[in-house]
């Protein structure tokens, strides 16, 4: 991406931000989470308020960024967020309440960390969060693509689970979490067919997902 295009998606995303902020003349806070769809790991959310006249160059959906560029704009986003916060919910979570629950959970925790009087929460996707006022939050389908704040949480999301997975590699390392974050590559899933699936690894997800595949020790 031509560093033009890159300044360009920064201008469309707070511009974004800022209609929405003059449209509902609220302090607007971004929240979206990281890790539904893997075997293994928690589901981590961040939630993060944005000086929305203060640009931050090659803020862009996390899906979208190399490991590097998101590791570069964590730091950054850090320093100039007005405030930011990160929950998470556990892999035992994920499958005492599934999946979605525990994402909607997730979000509700950053939400309630971060330390500032918001007003109106941007939150990535169709879903509301429970226990929040339905008048304080929007949805935004595709929201990380679209709004500064929600892209800048979901930096901060992925690139705090990735250093997790990281961490549970040290500990599990037959399973290449450093490498595969706890997604169902075709390695992960031969791992979990030799050596069965360890703590962290959703059972939940195994068992719908492998069952077909994979004799697992549950």
């Amino acid at each position: 991406m031509s560093e033009r295009t890159v300044k360009k998606k920064t201008k469309d995303l707070f511009a974004f931000d800022q209609t929405i902020e003059k449209e509902y003349s609220k302090i607007i806070v971004g929240v979206d989470e990281v890790g539904r769809g893997p075997l293994a790991g928690p589901v981590v959310s961040a939630a993060v308020c944005l000086d929305s006249s203060r640009y931050i160059d090659g803020i862009n959906d996390s899906k979208k960024l190399s490991s590097s560029k998101r590791e570069e704009l964590f730091e950054i986003i850090k320093e100039k967020a007005l405030f930011w916060s990160v929950a998470s919910c556990t892999h035992g979570e994920v499958d005492k309440i599934n999946i979605l629950q525990a994402s909607l959970s997730s979000m509700k925790k950053a939400l309630e960390k971060i330390d500032c009087k918001w007003e109106l929460v941007l939150v990535d996707g169709n879903q509301e969060i429970p226990g929040i006022d339905k008048t304080r939050q929007k949805t935004i389908v595709g929201g990380d693509a679209l709004s500064a704040s929600i892209a800048a949480a979901s930096i901060i999301a992925k690139v705090t689970r990735d250093r997790l997975m990281d961490e549970y590699h040290m500990k599990y390392p037959v399973y290449d979490f450093n490498q595969n974050k706890g997604y169902a590559t075709e390695a992960h899933r031969k791992a979990i067919e030799k050596h069965g699936i360890c703590e962290i690894h959703r059972k939940t997800f195994c068992t719908k997902i492998l069952e077909f595949q994979l004799s697992l020790p549950l």
